[in-house]
């Protein structure tokens, strides 16, 4: 039976947490179901979701009607931008935790970490 996600958040950590997984050769432990296949809610179906608010973004939304979507967007407890800021300073704080300075010169580790870390900034600040 396929799953749905509430929203992109929860669908975007449940693949990053198989993609893990099988980063580390790890099988699917037995409270962990292996991953079958995700579908999101078409965005007629949810127009809070981030696709919906992408599809009532259209050329004839009106002022009022963006307004409302970007205060959706931002909004504290439930916007989509908050969301996205907390999956990234997750993510930057996963690498983080996995550094390693074995060699100066080569650190992919590193350099996703900064990137994660400027993107949480950004995120942040916007």
């Amino acid at each position: 039976m396929p799953e749905f996600y509430p929203s992109i958040g929860d669908a975007i950590g449940a693949a990053m947490q198989h993609n893990i997984r099988l980063a580390h050769g790890v099988e699917a432990s037995g409270s962990d179901t292996p991953l079958q296949v995700r579908h999101l809610p078409h965005p007629s179906a949810d127009p809070y979701s981030v696709s919906g608010m992408i599809a009532r973004l259209t050329e004839t939304a009106t002022p009022h009607e963006v307004a409302g979507i970007i205060e959706e967007v931002n909004g504290a407890l439930v916007g989509a931008l908050p969301q996205l800021t907390e999956l990234v300073a997750a993510a930057a704080d996963w690498t983080r935790a996995r550094l390693t300075f074995e060699d100066p010169h080569h650190n992919p580790a590193f350099e996703t970490w900064t990137r994660l870390a400027a993107a949480t900034r950004l995120l942040r600040d916007v």
